[in-house]
């Protein structure tokens, strides 16, 4: 990668959606030389897409559920989860709490109709919500 390369590849990481003819202006070269450029650029893997990095609406309520089961079978209480839409993470891990369920709702009034039909679940001994007050670290975005 030249220079050139390099700097296109810079323009488009900072806004995928920034036009050829802006990106020419930007690294001095015609139109259809970056676009020559890019698709090269592509076609060797250097770029392998373009996203949309996506951010949390501030009216989402955001917990944790901590959950504590009686029968030690992780897979039969992660089924039911799977059929609320809200839910986005489960991961099973160690120590007094068996399950830690991240949710994503759109009200306090949901969040707590989610906590009932955990609490439902067969087996189920604790449910305990842990709200997300603020974000200090994200390196997924």
């Amino acid at each position: 990668m030249d220079k050139f390369d390099q700097k296109i590849v810079s323009l488009l990481t900072e806004n995928a959606r920034l036009a050829v003819a802006s990106i020419a202006r930007e690294v001095n070269l015609s139109r259809s030389a970056v676009s020559e450029r890019i698709k090269s650029l592509e076609e060797r893997g250097v770029i392998r897409g373009y996203h949309a990095r996506l951010g949390h609406p501030q009216t989402l309520v955001r917990a944790y559920f901590a959950l504590s089961y009686h029968v030690r079978r992780c897979e039969q209480y992660a089924e039911p989860l799977r059929a609320v839409p809200e839910v986005k993470l489960c991961y099973t891990i160690s120590g007094e709490t068996d399950m830690l369920v991240y949710v994503e709702a759109v009200s306090m009034e949901r969040l707590d109709a989610i906590r009932h039909i955990i609490e439902q679940t067969p087996h189920i001994k604790t449910v305990r919500t842990h709200m997300i007050l603020g974000e200090l670290i994200n390196t997924r975005a």
